[in-house]
Order: structure tokens, then C-alpha cells, then sequence
């Protein structure tokens, strides 16, 4: 147990101390805001006010940010500390205020400020401060409660900190479950006429072949994933896009087909599973209930994890209507526009709706790598996106936090346009599993 003095208890100040103490000591913290008790505990301490307060605590002086109440742009200075990133200097037994910084960016603060949209009417990561501060590509949260559990032992020798331990998570997004077969006939036409139109006869050619059974479809990775998983012994999570009809963004053949209720039966049946939010439905949130009731009608199975398709996220309204729709776990804290910890961290975390000043229950697992990014945004070779992948999965194991890495069975068929991307996938499996 661990205990906190402050001499305000705010909504902030307990979410921050919370998330913290579960990755310090796998529990929450106590606050309190008794300077006699504080002072005569002898558990390990912090004091987090203006003043020293104890002989023995350990002092971390506040910035205003967790007593303030709405949102105001706030002075971001950053400076080097033990060899990361910090900002909201401050003094005490360490140069910042780590609850405040990390409460910044734990509660995606800066996307509630007046922003630019990417072309996708996303939240743009050139505006983040992990981007422009070129920390995107760490845990920098994880790093900082490292710092802090070393500081606290080195103040408190009897302080035991909790034991976490690295897991991985492989997702999969399945927005295009097959490249020709089980499409209505005016798509499967529309596309032959444009094959034809550009004089792309190979492809008209396999077309041809998958449609009359004599090769495999190009997206039809399956069976292969599944030999995949049950040679590593690995437990994946899906996410299926079951759009009510077709769109612009949404092109999955739809889920009144038989062939699209038996992939997801068959992996509701093996793996876990959960919706992929329609890009129709961030403009119609009450779509979100009717493609989670899809899912669940086929599968006879309650669905309570999402993935945004496109990883269409606006804050605080994407969450509050997953929250409505009643998903417990989302998966979309992330960019998808480039790789890196949207949040700066590695651990799964409650949402913060900032406007209501309020912790929710919908838990958020950050992922840090896709390859549709590695290919699409940032144009990297197989190669040098196994390098990427390498990189992030190496700098989560060195925290004990989380890596989840998301893959799209497109990627992972035998479509030219991504050729070498199996092997790469299959590379990481083997090189993580030794």
C-alpha cells in the first residue's frame, strides 16, 4: 500500500493515482489529506503538495494542472530528466510533476484543444507533443513510473513494488475478407471493367481463377494464420467490420452473406473476438448497436471489444458512444497514420472523459504497431518494417508493459501488391517466440 497527501482531492488527482499505484504496486493509491496521519505512516509516502510535510516522504511538487477544473491550452516545456523526456517543471525530490505530465497525456488532453484534421478528419499526430517532441516512439509513461518505482526503493528500502510481467497481443482487423469471391455482381463487373480500362490482365486473369476455383482467393489467409497460431501456441484477437451496406470506406463483403458468417462463427468459436466499428458509423453512432448485434446474432456470443476501422477516434464523442453501445474494452488508442504510443504508454488504461471530469469504465489497450501504416503512410520495405516492429516490440518488453500489434489478413494472403509481408509477420512470431 502506498500513501498520498494532498492538500485538495480532485477527480484528476484520484484517476492519476490510481493508474499510477496499479503500475507501481498493483493497487490504488490512498490519498489523504490529514498532515498528522500522512506524517506519522509509515508506509511508503508521497507527499504532493506545496511544502514538505514529513521526515521521511518522498515530495513531489504540483503544477496546477490536477486541481484546475475545464480545458485551457497549457505551457508545455520540455527538458531532459534521467535520460527521457519531462515537462511541467517543477521541485521536490524529482524535476517534474509526473502525475500531472502524465494525466496530460494519459487523458489525450491536447485533443481536446482547437486542432487541424488529417484528411480522414482525425486527430493529426503532428499536432501531438509526442511527435513534435520526438518521443512517439516510447513509453514515455512507462518510462517515468520506472524512474519513480526506482526512487521510491532507494527512499523507502522496505517499499515493494508490484511485479508486472510483458505480454503480447496480436490483432487483426478483417476489413476486406476476401479480394474476389462473394461480392455482389455489379462490384465484381465495376471491377473487371477498370481491369480492363487499365489494362491490368494479370489481374483479370487471377480474378478469372479464384472466381472459377482453381486458385485460392489473393485474401484468403486463414487457414494459414490459424497453423500460425496453434504452432506458437498464440491467443489472437479479431475484430470484424459488418457494415449494414456498403461504403466509400467500408468495403467488406456485408454480413447477410453466408461465407462472412462462417469466418466469423468459425473464429468466435477459437479466438476472442469483437466489432470493427463501421466508418458509416461515426456518423451515425447508432449503427455502433446494430453491427455489434450482428456480430452477436451470428455468434451467439456477447460482444463488449471494438476497434475503430479506420481508427476513426475523435474524443470525448467516438468513446462515450462506444460506452453507450456497451463496450467495456476498445482497442483504438493508436494512430493511423504512423506507428508509436498515441498515448505514451504501454499499459491498458481507464478513459478520462475530460468535458465531465469523470473516469469511466471503458478501458482502453493502446497498440503501437500497425503494418497499414508501415506500408501505406510511412512507404517502408518488409524489411525495414520489421525493423520497426522489432524496435517497438524490444522498447515495451524493457517496461513489462504490452505490445499489441495490429495486422489485416490482407497483408498476410498471397496478393502481389504484399509480397513479402507474410514472411515478415512470420519472422517476428518465430524471433519473439526464442
Amino acid at each position: 500500500m502506498m500513501l498520498v497527501y494532498c492538500t485538495n482531492i480532485s477527480p484528476r488527482l484520484v484517476y492519476i493515482c490510481n493508474f499510477i499505484g496499479r503500475e507501481l504496486i498493483g493497487d490504488v493509491m490512498e490519498i489523504t489529506t490529514d498532515a498528522e496521519l500522512f506524517s506519522k505512516s509509515a508506509l511508503c509516502k508521497i507527499n504532493y503538495s506545496n511544502e514538505p510535510v514529513a521526515q521521511n516522504e518522498y515530495w513531489i511538487q504540483p503544477h496546477t494542472l490536477l486541481t484546475e477544473n475545464g480545458i485551457q491550452p497549457q505551457l508545455i516545456n520540455c527538458f531532459e530528466t534521467n535520460g527521457y523526456k519531462a515537462f511541467f517543471k517543477t521541485g521536490g525530490d524529482i524535476s517534474f510533476d509526473v502525475l500531472a505530465a502524465t494525466f496530460y497525456l494519459l487523458s489525450r488532453y491536447e485533443e481536446y484543444l482547437p486542432h487541424q484534421k488529417d484528411m480522414y478528419g482525425r486527430y493529426a499526430h503532428e499536432n501531438s507533443i509526442a511527435y513534435q517532441q520526438g518521443f512517439l516512439q516510447f513509453p514515455l509513461i512507462n518510462n517515468w513510473i520506472e524512474q519513480l518505482k526506482k526512487m521510491l526503493q532507494i527512499k523507502f528500502p522496505n517499499f515493494q513494488p508490484g511485479i508486472s510481467n510483458f505480454k503480447l497481443l496480436l490483432t487483426y482487423d478483417i476489413d476486406e475478407a476476401y479480394s474476389y469471391k462473394h461480392k455482389n455482381w455489379w462490384r465484381m463487373a465495376g471491377a473487371s471493367l477498370k481491369e480492363i480500362v487499365k489494362g491490368e490482365w494479370d489481374k483479370l486473369a487471377e480474378r478469372r481463377k479464384v472466381l472459377r476455383n482453381k486458385i485460392s482467393d489473393p485474401f484468403d489467409a486463414y487457414d494459414w494464420m490459424d497453423e500460425l497460431h496453434q504452432s506458437y501456441q498464440l491467443k489472437p484477437l479479431y475484430f470484424f467490420l459488418v457494415p449494414g451496406k456498403i461504403g466509400k470506406y467500408d468495403r467488406n463483403i456485408l454480413p447477410t452473406k453466408n461465407a462472412m458468417q462462417t469466418i466469423i462463427k468459425k473464429h468466435a468459436d477459437n479466438y476472442s473476438i469483437g466489432v470493427h466499428p463501421s466508418w458509416q458509423s461515426g456518423d451515425d453512432p447508432s449503427l455502433i448497436k446494430k453491427e455489434i448485434e450482428t456480430i452477436e446474432n451470428c455468434t451467439q456470443q456477447k460482444i463488449t471489444a471494438s476497434r475503430q476501422h479506420f481508427i476513426r477516434l475523435n474524443l470525448p464523442q467516438t468513446y462515450r458512444h462506444l460506452i453507450n453501445a456497451g463496450i467495456t474494452d476498445d482497442y483504438s488508442m493508436g494512430y493511423g497514420s504512423i506507428n508509436g504510443f498515441r498515448a505514451s504508454v504501454a499499459s491498458s488504461f481507464y478513459w478520462y472523459d475530460l468535458e465531465k471530469e469523470e473516469t469511466t469504465q471503458l478501458l482502453l489497450h493502446p497498440f503501437c504497431y500497425m503494418e497499414a501504416n508501415s506500408f501505406y503512410e510511412q512507404k517502408f520495405s518488409p524489411g525495414k518494417a520489421l525493423e520497426e516492429m522489432l524496435h517497438y516490440y524490444t522498447v515495451v518488453k524493457n517496461v513489462n508493459g504490452t505490445f499489441i500489434s495490429i495486422w489485416h489478413n490482407t497483408f498476410l494472403g498471397t496478393a502481389n501488391q504484399f509480397k513479402g509481408w507474410r514472411e515478415v509477420y512470420e519472422a517476428f512470431i518465430k524471433k519473439e517466440s526464442h
